[in-house]
Protein backbone atom coordinates (compact mmCIF):
# COMPACT_ATOMS: atom_id res chain seq x y z
CA UNK A 1 0.00 0.00 0.00
CA UNK A 2 1.38 3.52 -0.91
CA UNK A 3 0.61 6.77 0.61
CA UNK A 4 -1.28 8.21 -2.01
CA UNK A 5 -4.95 8.86 0.13
CA UNK A 6 -2.29 10.88 2.75
CA UNK A 7 -1.06 12.41 -0.14
CA UNK A 8 -4.37 13.31 -1.84
CA UNK A 9 -5.84 14.39 1.22
CA UNK A 10 -2.43 16.78 1.90
CA UNK A 11 -3.07 18.66 -1.80
CA UNK A 12 -6.44 19.62 -0.19
CA UNK A 13 -8.64 17.05 -2.07
CA UNK A 14 -11.08 15.55 0.08
CA UNK A 15 -12.14 11.73 0.02
CA UNK A 16 -15.84 10.38 0.04
CA UNK A 17 -16.84 7.29 -0.15
CA UNK A 18 -19.96 7.05 -2.68
CA UNK A 19 -21.39 4.37 -0.82
CA UNK A 20 -23.53 3.33 2.10
CA UNK A 21 -25.02 0.20 3.72
CA UNK A 22 -26.49 -0.88 7.02
CA UNK A 23 -23.62 -3.49 6.91
CA UNK A 24 -20.84 -0.92 6.39
CA UNK A 25 -22.25 0.96 9.28
CA UNK A 26 -22.78 -2.08 11.92
CA UNK A 27 -20.03 -3.63 11.14
CA UNK A 28 -17.71 -1.55 11.61
CA UNK A 29 -16.15 -0.65 8.07
CA UNK A 30 -16.89 2.89 7.83
CA UNK A 31 -15.58 4.04 11.05
CA UNK A 32 -12.26 1.94 9.50
CA UNK A 33 -12.19 3.43 6.49
CA UNK A 34 -12.83 6.80 7.96
CA UNK A 35 -9.61 5.84 10.78
CA UNK A 36 -7.28 4.00 8.14
CA UNK A 37 -8.32 5.32 4.49
CA UNK A 38 -8.90 9.32 5.23
CA UNK A 39 -12.34 8.94 4.41
CA UNK A 40 -13.90 11.72 5.17
CA UNK A 41 -17.28 12.19 3.91
CA UNK A 42 -20.23 9.92 2.35
CA UNK A 43 -22.42 10.15 -0.40
CA UNK A 44 -25.30 8.31 -1.38
CA UNK A 45 -28.20 8.26 -4.09
CA UNK A 46 -31.13 5.92 -4.87
CA UNK A 47 -28.61 3.14 -6.46
CA UNK A 48 -26.40 2.81 -3.73
CA UNK A 49 -29.81 2.46 -1.78
CA UNK A 50 -31.26 -0.13 -3.72
CA UNK A 51 -28.61 -2.09 -3.61
CA UNK A 52 -27.90 -2.02 -0.13
CA UNK A 53 -31.71 -3.00 0.65
CA UNK A 54 -31.74 -6.00 -1.87
CA UNK A 55 -28.99 -7.74 -0.79
CA UNK A 56 -28.69 -9.59 3.12
CA UNK A 57 -30.52 -9.52 5.98
CA UNK A 58 -29.17 -6.06 7.59
CA UNK A 59 -32.96 -4.07 7.19
CA UNK A 60 -34.99 -7.41 8.06
CA UNK A 61 -35.79 -6.01 11.65
CA UNK A 62 -36.74 -2.57 10.90
CA UNK A 63 -38.36 -4.09 7.74
CA UNK A 64 -40.35 -6.17 10.22
CA UNK A 65 -41.46 -3.44 12.12
CA UNK A 66 -42.65 -0.81 9.32
CA UNK A 67 -44.77 -3.99 8.04
CA UNK A 68 -46.18 -4.65 11.42
CA UNK A 69 -47.31 -0.94 11.33
CA UNK A 70 -49.04 -1.32 8.24
CA UNK A 71 -46.85 2.33 6.71
CA UNK A 72 -46.71 2.67 3.13
CA UNK A 73 -43.46 1.64 0.44
CA UNK A 74 -42.77 5.52 0.42
CA UNK A 75 -42.80 6.24 4.51
CA UNK A 76 -40.56 2.84 5.08
CA UNK A 77 -37.82 3.75 2.34
CA UNK A 78 -37.84 7.17 3.88
CA UNK A 79 -37.60 5.58 7.20
CA UNK A 80 -34.88 2.68 6.28
CA UNK A 81 -32.67 5.24 4.11
CA UNK A 82 -32.86 8.32 6.68
CA UNK A 83 -31.81 5.80 9.67
CA UNK A 84 -28.88 5.16 7.45
CA UNK A 85 -27.86 8.84 6.93
CA UNK A 86 -28.44 9.67 10.37
CA UNK A 87 -25.98 7.06 11.87
CA UNK A 88 -23.86 7.52 9.13
CA UNK A 89 -23.35 11.27 10.03
CA UNK A 90 -23.11 10.11 14.08
CA UNK A 91 -19.60 8.11 12.79
CA UNK A 92 -18.08 10.93 11.19
CA UNK A 93 -19.14 13.84 13.35
CA UNK A 94 -15.57 13.87 14.82
CA UNK A 95 -14.65 14.87 11.40
CA UNK A 96 -17.20 17.59 11.12
CA UNK A 97 -16.18 18.89 14.13
CA UNK A 98 -12.45 18.99 13.36
CA UNK A 99 -12.81 20.44 10.12
CA UNK A 100 -15.14 23.29 11.23
CA UNK A 101 -18.03 21.25 8.98
CA UNK A 102 -16.46 21.44 6.18
CA UNK A 103 -16.33 17.57 6.46
CA UNK A 104 -17.78 14.68 7.97
CA UNK A 105 -20.74 15.27 5.70
CA UNK A 106 -23.25 12.16 4.14
CA UNK A 107 -25.72 13.27 1.91
CA UNK A 108 -29.22 12.25 0.95
CA UNK A 109 -30.87 12.60 -2.55
CA UNK A 110 -34.48 14.62 -2.59
CA UNK A 111 -36.83 11.22 -4.55
CA UNK A 112 -35.58 12.08 -8.23
CA UNK A 113 -39.19 11.50 -9.26
CA UNK A 114 -39.28 15.70 -7.89
CA UNK A 115 -36.25 16.56 -10.16
CA UNK A 116 -38.58 18.83 -12.55
CA UNK A 117 -40.86 20.11 -9.95
CA UNK A 118 -39.08 23.11 -8.14
CA UNK A 119 -41.36 23.97 -5.41
CA UNK A 120 -41.84 19.44 -4.30
CA UNK A 121 -38.18 19.41 -4.26
CA UNK A 122 -37.53 22.56 -1.70
CA UNK A 123 -40.70 21.08 0.41
CA UNK A 124 -38.65 17.36 0.39
CA UNK A 125 -35.25 19.07 0.85
CA UNK A 126 -36.88 20.46 4.12
CA UNK A 127 -38.38 17.41 5.23
CA UNK A 128 -35.68 15.55 4.71
CA UNK A 129 -33.08 17.84 7.06
CA UNK A 130 -35.83 17.71 9.40
CA UNK A 131 -36.15 13.80 9.24
CA UNK A 132 -32.60 13.19 9.52
CA UNK A 133 -31.60 15.84 12.04
CA UNK A 134 -27.85 15.87 12.06
CA UNK A 135 -26.11 19.52 11.11
CA UNK A 136 -23.71 17.18 8.98
CA UNK A 137 -26.23 16.59 6.50
CA UNK A 138 -25.94 17.04 3.05
CA UNK A 139 -29.11 17.30 1.13
CA UNK A 140 -29.23 16.08 -2.50
CA UNK A 141 -30.51 18.28 -5.06
CA UNK A 142 -30.14 17.05 -9.15
CA UNK A 143 -28.80 20.68 -11.04
CA UNK A 144 -31.85 19.95 -13.48
CA UNK A 145 -33.77 23.76 -14.57
CA UNK A 146 -36.30 23.06 -11.89
CA UNK A 147 -33.47 22.16 -9.76
CA UNK A 148 -31.57 25.25 -10.12
CA UNK A 149 -34.06 27.98 -7.95
CA UNK A 150 -35.02 25.10 -5.61
CA UNK A 151 -31.50 25.09 -4.39
CA UNK A 152 -31.13 28.83 -4.13
CA UNK A 153 -34.50 28.55 -2.15
CA UNK A 154 -33.18 25.70 0.14
CA UNK A 155 -29.76 27.31 0.85
CA UNK A 156 -31.54 30.52 1.44
CA UNK A 157 -33.50 28.73 4.48
CA UNK A 158 -29.59 27.71 6.07
CA UNK A 159 -30.10 24.26 4.98
CA UNK A 160 -26.62 22.87 3.31
CA UNK A 161 -26.74 21.22 0.14
CA UNK A 162 -25.35 19.07 -2.26
CA UNK A 163 -25.96 19.76 -6.18
CA UNK A 164 -25.66 16.33 -8.26
CA UNK A 165 -25.94 15.48 -11.73
CA UNK A 166 -23.84 18.41 -13.19
CA UNK A 167 -22.80 18.03 -16.50
CA UNK A 168 -22.31 21.08 -18.53
CA UNK A 169 -20.01 24.12 -17.71
CA UNK A 170 -23.25 26.51 -18.13
CA UNK A 171 -25.43 25.07 -15.65
CA UNK A 172 -22.37 24.93 -12.94
CA UNK A 173 -22.38 28.56 -13.19
CA UNK A 174 -25.86 28.54 -12.87
CA UNK A 175 -25.24 26.27 -10.14
CA UNK A 176 -23.08 28.36 -7.91
CA UNK A 177 -25.43 31.56 -9.24
CA UNK A 178 -28.01 30.12 -6.98
CA UNK A 179 -25.62 29.43 -4.48
CA UNK A 180 -24.46 32.89 -4.20
CA UNK A 181 -28.38 33.98 -4.48
CA UNK A 182 -29.17 31.31 -1.66
CA UNK A 183 -26.60 32.83 0.13
CA UNK A 184 -27.76 36.38 -0.21
CA UNK A 185 -31.38 35.39 1.10
CA UNK A 186 -30.09 33.77 4.36
CA UNK A 187 -27.78 36.68 4.84
CA UNK A 188 -30.94 38.79 4.49
CA UNK A 189 -32.96 36.40 6.70
CA UNK A 190 -30.22 36.75 9.50
CA UNK A 191 -29.10 33.28 9.10
CA UNK A 192 -25.59 32.23 10.10
CA UNK A 193 -23.64 31.96 7.03
CA UNK A 194 -20.97 30.16 8.28
CA UNK A 195 -23.00 27.51 9.19
CA UNK A 196 -24.42 26.60 5.26
CA UNK A 197 -22.14 24.22 3.43
CA UNK A 198 -22.32 22.93 0.18
CA UNK A 199 -20.75 21.01 -2.43
CA UNK A 200 -21.24 21.12 -6.58
CA UNK A 201 -20.93 17.57 -8.21
CA UNK A 202 -19.57 17.38 -11.56
CA UNK A 203 -20.25 14.04 -13.34
CA UNK A 204 -17.15 12.91 -15.00
CA UNK A 205 -16.73 9.64 -16.17
CA UNK A 206 -19.85 9.22 -17.97
CA UNK A 207 -18.99 12.47 -20.25
CA UNK A 208 -15.99 9.61 -21.84
CA UNK A 209 -18.69 6.97 -21.85
CA UNK A 210 -21.05 9.12 -23.90
CA UNK A 211 -17.92 11.09 -26.44
CA UNK A 212 -15.97 8.00 -26.60
CA UNK A 213 -19.13 6.23 -28.04
CA UNK A 214 -19.60 9.06 -30.43
CA UNK A 215 -15.81 9.14 -31.62
CA UNK A 216 -15.80 5.50 -32.13
CA UNK A 217 -19.18 6.05 -34.57
CA UNK A 218 -16.92 8.85 -36.37
CA UNK A 219 -14.05 5.86 -36.41
CA UNK A 220 -11.27 8.52 -37.95
CA UNK A 221 -7.43 8.74 -36.17
CA UNK A 222 -7.93 11.78 -35.53
CA UNK A 223 -11.52 10.71 -33.34
CA UNK A 224 -9.46 7.73 -31.72
CA UNK A 225 -7.05 10.68 -30.57
CA UNK A 226 -9.77 12.52 -28.61
CA UNK A 227 -10.96 9.38 -26.53
CA UNK A 228 -10.86 9.73 -23.12
CA UNK A 229 -10.11 13.60 -22.61
CA UNK A 230 -13.66 15.46 -22.76
CA UNK A 231 -14.83 14.04 -19.31
CA UNK A 232 -10.95 15.20 -17.70
CA UNK A 233 -11.44 18.54 -20.35
CA UNK A 234 -14.58 19.39 -18.86
CA UNK A 235 -14.38 18.73 -15.22
CA UNK A 236 -10.53 21.10 -15.35
CA UNK A 237 -12.79 23.69 -17.33
CA UNK A 238 -15.55 23.40 -14.32
CA UNK A 239 -12.52 24.22 -11.83
CA UNK A 240 -11.32 27.09 -13.58
CA UNK A 241 -15.25 28.42 -13.21
CA UNK A 242 -15.00 27.66 -9.69
CA UNK A 243 -11.45 30.06 -9.29
CA UNK A 244 -13.56 32.98 -11.09
CA UNK A 245 -16.95 32.86 -9.09
CA UNK A 246 -15.08 32.50 -6.06
CA UNK A 247 -12.82 35.62 -6.22
CA UNK A 248 -15.74 37.74 -7.80
CA UNK A 249 -16.44 41.23 -5.89
CA UNK A 250 -20.06 39.34 -5.16
CA UNK A 251 -18.34 36.46 -3.47
CA UNK A 252 -16.03 38.15 -1.86
CA UNK A 253 -19.02 39.76 0.28
CA UNK A 254 -20.65 37.06 1.21
CA UNK A 255 -16.82 35.35 1.70
CA UNK A 256 -16.24 38.70 4.87
CA UNK A 257 -20.21 37.98 6.19
CA UNK A 258 -18.72 34.28 6.90
CA UNK A 259 -19.66 32.41 4.11
CA UNK A 260 -18.21 29.40 2.79
CA UNK A 261 -16.70 28.88 -0.65
CA UNK A 262 -19.14 25.81 -2.46
CA UNK A 263 -16.16 23.01 -3.59
CA UNK A 264 -16.56 21.44 -6.77
CA UNK A 265 -16.80 17.59 -5.65
CA UNK A 266 -16.25 15.21 -8.80
CA UNK A 267 -19.05 12.63 -8.84
CA UNK A 268 -18.83 9.15 -10.97
CA UNK A 269 -15.08 9.06 -10.75
CA UNK A 270 -14.98 4.96 -11.62
CA UNK A 271 -13.26 4.14 -14.49
CA UNK A 272 -15.83 2.43 -17.06
CA UNK A 273 -13.42 1.62 -19.90
CA UNK A 274 -10.99 -0.98 -18.79
CA UNK A 275 -8.81 0.82 -21.38
CA UNK A 276 -8.03 3.80 -18.99
CA UNK A 277 -5.96 3.79 -15.51
CA UNK A 278 -8.43 3.01 -13.08
CA UNK A 279 -7.42 6.13 -10.77
CA UNK A 280 -7.40 8.07 -14.06
CA UNK A 281 -10.48 10.27 -12.29
CA UNK A 282 -8.07 11.03 -9.45
CA UNK A 283 -4.78 11.51 -10.16
CA UNK A 284 -5.77 13.80 -13.10
CA UNK A 285 -8.19 15.70 -11.29
CA UNK A 286 -6.17 16.92 -7.98
CA UNK A 287 -6.83 20.65 -6.62
CA UNK A 288 -7.60 22.57 -4.08
CA UNK A 289 -10.65 22.77 -1.80
CA UNK A 290 -12.07 20.04 -4.34
CA UNK A 291 -13.97 16.86 -2.94
CA UNK A 292 -13.42 13.22 -4.76
CA UNK A 293 -16.28 10.70 -4.06
CA UNK A 294 -15.08 6.96 -5.20
CA UNK A 295 -16.26 3.95 -5.01
CA UNK A 296 -15.03 1.66 -2.79
CA UNK A 297 -13.21 -0.03 -5.58
CA UNK A 298 -11.67 3.51 -7.21
CA UNK A 299 -10.56 4.35 -3.02
CA UNK A 300 -8.86 0.99 -2.64
CA UNK A 301 -7.22 1.48 -6.32
CA UNK A 302 -6.17 4.92 -5.50
CA UNK A 303 -4.74 3.53 -2.15
CA UNK A 304 -3.04 0.92 -4.19
CA UNK A 305 -1.08 2.18 -7.02
CA UNK A 306 -2.27 5.53 -7.13
CA UNK A 307 0.47 8.19 -8.70
CA UNK A 308 -0.25 12.02 -6.97
CA UNK A 309 2.19 13.93 -8.44
CA UNK A 310 0.81 17.45 -6.97
CA UNK A 311 -2.01 19.83 -8.82
CA UNK A 312 -3.35 18.55 -11.60
CA UNK A 313 -5.66 20.75 -12.71
CA UNK A 314 -3.60 23.99 -12.83
CA UNK A 315 -2.17 24.99 -15.69
CA UNK A 316 -4.60 22.79 -18.04
CA UNK A 317 -7.44 25.43 -18.76
CA UNK A 318 -5.66 26.01 -22.70
CA UNK A 319 -5.15 22.25 -24.01
CA UNK A 320 -9.02 21.38 -21.84
CA UNK A 321 -10.11 24.37 -23.77
CA UNK A 322 -8.30 22.92 -27.43
CA UNK A 323 -9.70 19.29 -26.70
CA UNK A 324 -13.42 20.29 -26.00
CA UNK A 325 -13.16 22.89 -29.56
CA UNK A 326 -11.36 19.80 -31.27
CA UNK A 327 -14.77 17.19 -30.50
CA UNK A 328 -16.66 19.86 -31.40
CA UNK A 329 -14.69 20.21 -35.21
CA UNK A 330 -15.98 16.39 -35.56
CA UNK A 331 -19.17 17.47 -35.35
CA UNK A 332 -19.52 16.27 -32.25
CA UNK A 333 -21.89 18.94 -30.08
CA UNK A 334 -21.42 19.55 -26.60
CA UNK A 335 -24.87 20.75 -26.01
CA UNK A 336 -26.26 17.79 -27.05
CA UNK A 337 -24.01 15.51 -25.02
CA UNK A 338 -25.32 17.18 -21.73
CA UNK A 339 -28.77 17.76 -22.40
CA UNK A 340 -28.09 13.61 -22.85
CA UNK A 341 -26.36 12.83 -20.08
CA UNK A 342 -28.65 15.18 -17.99
CA UNK A 343 -31.55 13.49 -19.00
CA UNK A 344 -30.61 9.88 -18.90
CA UNK A 345 -29.11 10.71 -15.31
CA UNK A 346 -32.63 11.58 -14.01
CA UNK A 347 -33.80 8.42 -15.47
CA UNK A 348 -31.50 6.33 -13.80
CA UNK A 349 -32.06 7.48 -10.28
CA UNK A 350 -36.14 7.74 -10.50
CA UNK A 351 -35.44 3.55 -12.23
CA UNK A 352 -33.66 2.91 -9.13
CA UNK A 353 -35.65 4.81 -7.26
CA UNK A 354 -38.53 2.82 -8.45
CA UNK A 355 -36.71 -0.42 -8.07
CA UNK A 356 -36.05 0.32 -4.54
CA UNK A 357 -39.48 0.70 -3.78
CA UNK A 358 -40.64 -2.23 -5.61
CA UNK A 359 -37.68 -4.40 -3.50
CA UNK A 360 -38.48 -2.69 0.11
CA UNK A 361 -42.50 -3.92 -0.91
CA UNK A 362 -41.59 -7.27 -1.79
CA UNK A 363 -39.57 -7.03 1.99
CA UNK A 364 -42.42 -5.76 3.69
CA UNK A 365 -44.50 -8.25 2.32
CA UNK A 366 -42.40 -10.75 2.64
CA UNK A 367 -41.42 -10.13 6.89
CA UNK A 368 -45.66 -8.93 7.56
CA UNK A 369 -46.88 -10.51 10.23
CA UNK A 370 -48.92 -13.17 9.79
CA UNK A 371 -53.19 -12.50 10.11
CA UNK A 372 -55.14 -13.84 13.18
Amino acid sequence: MTDALKRLSEEGVAIWLDDLSRKRITSGNLAELIDQQHVVGVTTNPTIFQKAISQGDGYDQQLSDLAARKVTVEEAVRMITTADVRDAADILRPVFDATDGQDGRVSIEVDPRLAHDEHATVAEAKQLAWLVDRPNTLIKIPATMAGVPAISEVIGLGISVNVTLIFSLERYRAVMDAYLSGLEKAKERGLDLSKIHSVASFFVSRVDTEIDKRLDEIGTDEAKGLRGKAALANARLAYQAYEEVFSSDRWNALENAGANKQRPLWASTGVKDPAYPDTLYVTELVAPNTVNTMPEATLEATEDHGEITGNTVAGSYEQARADLDALEKLGIAYDDVVRVLEEEGVEKFEASWNDLLKSTQAELERLAPSEG
